[in-house]
């Protein structure tokens, strides 16, 4: 939820909100709070090693980004990566930290919002997870997708390697070792999209059995 750290009420309605569709799925959830983790970050590759799914919300990626670089979350994710059970999974601004950077996303997220708590001199670092940015929100009628057209344009320009996403389109990234894909904004390709979620990522390394949400085998932890 740490991308909504500056959006007061909203977080806790989008808190609401996203645990009822998790919980639909069949997961038991709780609350990963990057804040808690900014002092005792020994403790944050414990708590992922307990989970199953960590789901990453939208909201402003600069902010998410400086929680994750405080909380040292790219490090200990890293660590989970090998169990064959965990996924990693985002929408919006949870699939920007997926890339290599935030080129482009300072057309789309204010990147000098600075939540109380959140030190200014912490780097706005992403996950490299995909060697490409993932623009959300493109031409998808949100009030973010002017900007997010902009974005596109943006990288296209400069010849940097990205995706766009529409609402309701996924990319599940089985293989996060390929070669970087300098397109023209695009969709991704068709066995790359999942219709199951609006604008919803998810990434495991080659191999991995579950990549998507699914409901259905009991109650899993997320």
């Amino acid at each position: 939820m740490n991308a909504l750290d500056a959006s007061g009420a909203a977080r806790s309605r989008v808190h609401d909100r996203e645990r009822r569709t998790l919980e639909g799925f069949g997961y038991s959830c709780e609350e990963l709070d990057l804040r808690d983790h900014f002092a005792e970050r020994e403790e944050l590759p414990q708590r992922l090693a307990g989970l199953d799914l960590v789901w990453v919300v939208g909201g402003n990626a600069f902010v998410l980004a400086r929680a994750m670089t405080r909380a040292r979350f790219r490090d200990a994710l890293a660590a989970q990566f090998p169990r064959r059970e965990f996924t990693y999974g985002g929408c919006s601004a949870g699939a920007c930290v997926a890339g290599p950077d935030l080129r482009g996303t300072d057309l789309i997220d204010d990147p000098a919002v600075l939540p109380d708590g959140y030190s200014p001199t912490a780097a706005p670092e992403c996950l490299g997870l995909v060697p490409y940015r993932i623009v959300p929100h493109w031409r998808s009628g949100q009030p973010e997708s002017g900007s997010a057209n902009n974005a596109a344009a943006h990288l296209t320009e400069h010849g940097l390697a990205h995706r766009c996403l529409r609402d309701g389109e996924a990319v599940n990234a089985h293989d996060i070792t390929g070669p970087a894909v300098r397109p023209t904004p695009r969709l991704p390709d068709p066995g790359e999209i999942s219709r199951r979620a609006p604008n919803r990522w998810s990434t495991r390394p080659a191999g991995s059995r579950r990549t998507v949400i699914s409901g259905g085998a009991g109650e899993r932890r997320g």
